[in-house]
């Protein structure tokens, strides 16, 4: 692809006799939030290793910012920022220590590093703790100052591994408003490993989806459920006082049925099955007030990917 920013060609590692990544072939594109799904041990992590020419690869190719992750690790380095799942932070220093001595490994010109670190700071909403040890720090704070630092020297690709992994409802929101204005206000792309199928819909412009080192499929939620020729959903409010009839009248139609209050999302039906089922709940003297279709979820299209591969 022309703007792609991130290319992988049969991308290949193997530990002994298990390929860890197994012919791997992606396109990531310049200024996209791409979000790379699997569970546990599906590859993610070892792929953000090989594009960041930590691991060596056993075959394929890869370019990265035009740069070859194998040949170019060092340089290719300094232009990508890496957040991990874990951290590793100096608790035993401050905030403004941990981001000046990372500077100075990154090589940010000494004479904008305290300049850099301050304006950071404030974006992370850090500037107030800035001496306190790192140790006495929330989780979702170390978070954020592991983030900041990730972005300490204006890198071009950001790599995140679950980065809102054990937050609260409040510190996974600040690290997702970072995100996106880390790609929508500032330009850069974020490839983003996540198992977490909700924040994935919510942030990404496109998904890989992994399982035992192969890539599925790419593509947004919707393109996806269209390639498996996923069958639509439909959400339908009615009266409050007509819930129970209308759950006994739908139940009867498809078994694919749940609801929230006064509204059913019924699932996995044909297009023609809207509107018999409006003319049923009409005859039966239901009130309707809103019918909608559903735009397929991400769980949605990531369980049937992987049932789809079991199955072949």
């Amino acid at each position: 692809m022309q703007n792609a920013v991130i290319s992988a060609r049969e991308l290949t590692r193997t530990f002994g006799d298990k390929a860890a990544v197994n012919r791997l072939t992606l396109d990531v594109l310049r200024g996209e939030i791409f979000g790379f799904l699997g569970h546990n041990g599906a590859g993610k992590t070892t792929t953000v290793r090989l594009l960041n020419g930590v691991l060596a690869f056993s075959g394929g190719s890869a370019t990265v910012l035009g740069l070859s992750p194998a040949a170019d690790g060092p340089a290719l380095r300094r232009r990508t920022g890496v957040l991990t799942e874990t951290p590793s932070l100096d608790e035993r220093l401050n905030a403004r220590d941990n981001l000046t001595i990372y500077a100075e490994v990154y090589d940010v010109p000494r004479d904008q590093v305290n300049r850099r670190v301050d304006e950071i700071l404030g974006l992370f909403d850090l500037a107030d703790r800035s001496k306190e040890r790192v140790g006495g720090f929330s989780k979702g704070m170390k978070q954020r100052l592991a983030l900041a630092r990730a972005l300490l020297h204006r890198p071009e690709i950001l790599f995140l591994d679950e980065p809102t992994a054990g937050l609260d409802p409040q510190a996974a929101r600040q690290v997702r408003d970072l995100i996106t204005h880390f790609s929508r206000q500032e330009g850069h792309t974020v490839f983003m490993c996540t198992h977490n199928l909700v924040e994935a819909q919510r942030l990404c412009d496109r998904v890989g989806v992994m399982e035992h080192g192969r890539l599925l499929a790419v593509g947004t939620p919707v393109e996806l459920a269209r390639q498996l020729g996923s069958r639509a959903r439909v959400e339908i409010e009615v009266a409050a006082e007509h819930v129970q009839r209308a759950d006994s009248l739908l139940r009867s139609l498809t078994a694919d049925v749940s609801v929230e209050h006064d509204t059913f999302m019924i699932g996995g039906v044909e297009r023609e099955f809207v509107p018999r089922a409006l003319a049923a709940l009409v005859n039966a003297g239901v009130m309707v007030y809103r019918v909608a279709p559903a735009e397929p979820s991400l769980e949605d299209v990531y369980f049937a990917l992987h049932e789809r591969n079991e199955t072949s």
